[in-house]
């Protein structure tokens, strides 16, 4: 860990390096004096977590800006350049704030290096990138975004040929290839005009977007059912929380079958500032607030949102009473997970093999649902990167044909056309089984309640707290020493049946530092700091009979665990 003495010298030397424009050095002589600012700034580099480069926008080398984006882009080159000799790039980008700019930094670094470089004049949503790849057969991507970030982030994911985003091996490789750039000197850039002119630069368009658009649409598990009718009768509101998902997500509807869409049109156009919701997150319900009341208005039986780079989809639907509530991502997961085995198995395509992948933080309940239609269960690290992984170690091997990957923050993916969560094929699905339950008198709140019947209610939570700059990483690192050292014998009056730490590599997965204690009642807890923000996230999952049952359970093991949490921190 960096400390402060040389936090201050990687400062001064942004100021005095040539290469370095004086608008940047305005902004870093301003902090003059704040050396707490002064130490965020600069105690380390950006480094690649469960998201890829991500942090703060402004001046230093803990921040997104063109320099810190220019000597990860030639690190990149320098790396692709060692495998391969003429290799080709696809970039994207949301709607955050540099984006654009950041994207076009990017290709004019990578077209000064020889690699050919495809990129979209507007903004795209993270999958379609990841489907781009794979479908012009580059040999690797970028995205520029911070997902659901708050409006100051940003960030820079980077993709294999196989669509899927870098896994730990080859990030350190990449980041190995980036500290050897000593100095923003060494970063080469070719201008746009240049770059066009000598074919480095390609600009996508139409055709592209109609491949990546017709090929999500035909996901649909039951598109004579929708083209005959059930599609138009289905009333959905749909927010796209000004980022990426308005065009592809309207446009996929349509092709499927749904004609009954309209768009919370405050929330629609494209603004990095996201200036109607405090954070542009479908986890969060506060972010539904403008569809919710629209759809009170209109009595819409389903509203979708999806986040800036149109990777996380949450669907809000009516309860019992008619209220709207907020599903959560497991809840979607489960109901996804049983619609589309359902489907697969009426129209004889569930193969022997199938298998369903999912995160170790994400609920049991969509796991125990496929394990009751013979489907395999394979639990992966956080980050859908791993589940893009298995995607293609499957295909390697025939080991077994993916059907569905899910993690609990609402990332889902059906079909192999990406390796990445897709908000675009999650919405359809969603929609799909809400017009396909509505033509059995259900909503998908009701089908929820059937599964809890059948397989138990299952409750889960998700507590977080945020501990920014250099303090906060070691007082993450203290809470985490805390647990791993001495671990509870008993949470809530339930014995700790197991410790699973996955610091040194557990059940064959990579190491991270990520805790996972099971309870002899079948319920767990969590502790994961997390790689995309500076956060400490702690899960909680419990099962139980009956639902008064479930939510006492998951009360008492919430507020025993986070008062130890919240001593250290």
């Amino acid at each position: 860990m960096m400390e402060l003495g040389e936090a201050l010298e990687r400062y001064r030397a942004w100021l005095a390096d040539p290469s370095i424009d004086e608008e940047t050095k305005r902004e870093l002589r301003a902090l003059e004096g704040q050396e707490q600012e002064i130490a965020d700034r600069f105690y380390r580099d950006l480094e690649f977590g469960t998201g890829g480069l991500r942090g703060v926008m402004g001046a230093g080398s803990n921040r997104m800006n063109a320099y810190t984006v220019g000597k990860a882009t030639q690190g990149l080159a320098n790396w692709l350049l060692g495998r391969k000799a003429q290799p080709a790039v696809v970039i994207a980008h949301d709607s955050r704030r540099n984006s654009d700019a950041f994207a076009l930094t990017a290709a004019e670094v990578l077209a000064a290096n020889g690699i050919k470089t495809y990129l979209w004049p507007g903004l795209r949503p993270t999958p379609q990138l990841s489907f781009t790849v794979r479908h012009l057969g580059a040999d690797a991507g970028i995205v520029m975004t911070a997902s659901h970030n708050p409006p100051e982030y940003n960030g820079y994911k980077v993709y294999g040929p196989d669509g899927c985003q870098i896994v730990p091996d080859l990030a350190e490789e990449v980041i190995g290839h980036i500290r050897k750039v000593k100095s923003f000197a060494e970063v080469k850039r070719m201008a746009r005009g240049e770059a066009e002119k000598a074919g480095l630069i390609v600009w996508l368009g139409e055709r592209e977007d109609r491949a990546y658009h017709e090929t999500v649409a035909a996901q649909s598990l039951r598109p004579g059912l929708l083209k005959a009718g059930a599609g138009n009768e289905l009333s959905i509101i749909y927010t796209p929380l000004h980022g990426a998902g308005n065009v592809p997500v309207r446009e996929v509807l349509k092709l499927a079958g749904f004609g009954n869409v309209r768009v919370v049109a405050e929330q629609e156009k494209p603004d990095g500032g996201f200036p109607t919701v405090k954070s542009p997150n479908p986890e969060e319900r506060e972010a539904f607030a403008m569809a919710i009341e629209q759809a009170k208005r209109e009595g819409a039986d389903l509203i979708i949102g999806t986040d800036p780079d149109c990777d996380r989809m949450g669907a809000v639907v009516k309860n019992e009473r008619g209220e709207y509530v907020v599903l959560t991502g497991n809840q979607s997961g489960a109901i996804l997970v049983h619609y589309l085995l359902t489907a697969l198995r009426e129209a004889g395509r569930l193969p022997d093999n199938g298998a369903v992948v999912k995160t170790i933080v994400t609920s049991e309940m969509g796991a125990d649902i496929a394990r009751s239609f013979g489907v395999r269960v394979d639990n992966t690290l956080t980050g859908f990167k791993y589940i893009g992984e298995r995607m293609t170690r499957y295909e390697q091997t025939g080991e077994a044909t993916f059907l569905f990957g899910y993690e609990e923050s609402y990332g889902y993916l059906a079909g192999h056309y990406a390796r990445d969560k897709d908000a675009v094929v999650a919405s359809l699905l969603i929609a799909e089984a809400a017009a396909y339950y509505k033509r059995q008198g259900k909503t998908l709140y009701d089908v929820l309640l059937e599964l809890y019947e059948t397989y138990g209610y299952y409750f889960e939570s998700l507590e977080s707290r945020t501990l920014k700059g250099l303090d906060g990483v070691r007082k993450i690192q203290g809470i985490m020493e805390d647990w791993r050292t001495a671990p509870p014998a008993e949470v809530a009056g339930v014995k700790v049946e197991r410790v699973l730490d996955y610091l040194p590599g557990l059940d064959g997965l990579p190491p991270e530092n990520v805790l996972k204690f099971m309870l002899t009642d079948g319920s767990w807890f969590c502790l994961r700091p997390s790689g995309t923000e500076p956060k400490i996230k702690v899960y909680f999952a419990v099962r139980r009979s009956k639902r008064e049952e479930a939510e006492a359970a998951l009360a008492r093991l919430t507020a025993e665990v986070m008062a130890r949490v919240d001593n250290r921190s």
